[in-house]
């Protein structure tokens, strides 16, 4: 007789695999984000960061074979965070909401792993505003989250 009632061995990380619950096609994420890349710079050309950042964030694209639009969409977000001004980064983060706060902080750490691309000091700035605003419970949801943007 087992005492145990959980079979603790299926919760292996090698023997996980992710559950495919993307309901819509890859052609339908990339048009989505495509469109949401020009709306955004839209709005980022009407001088609204807060509303930019917010509607990047939204919906992001999630699952294994949607890397070229999970790219573009990082691209955009970073471009949103690259032309807020320093002094606004503090209200355009408390203007966000919890979850796209999570979502923004995904974002950030998709940035910092290329520092190659991105800029690096502006990534750290709006990481900081982030963890004044959230705490660190943020980081503990981002990294134990199997969803990558």
């Amino acid at each position: 007789m087992s005492f145990r009632k959980l079979d603790i061995d299926a919760l292996d990380e090698e023997k996980y695999f992710e559950e495919n619950t993307q309901t819509r096609t890859n052609e339908e994420i990339s048009s989505l984000v495509n469109s949401k890349v020009h709306e955004v710079r839209q709005i980022l050309s009407r001088g609204q960061h807060a509303q930019a950042l917010s509607r990047a964030l939204e919906d992001p694209p999630y699952g294994q074979d949607v890397q070229e639009s999970k790219d573009i969409a990082t691209q955009v977000v970073m471009e949103v965070l690259s032309s807020t001004k320093l002094s606004d980064i503090p209200t355009v983060v408390k203007s966000l909401n919890p979850e796209e706060l999570d979502v923004l902080m995904k974002y950030l750490y998709r940035g910092m792993a290329s520092p190659e691309l991105y800029n690096c000091s502006v990534i750290l700035s709006w990481h900081e505003k982030v963890i004044a605003t959230t705490g660190l419970g943020s980081i503990v949801r981002v990294l134990t989250d199997r969803n990558t943007v």
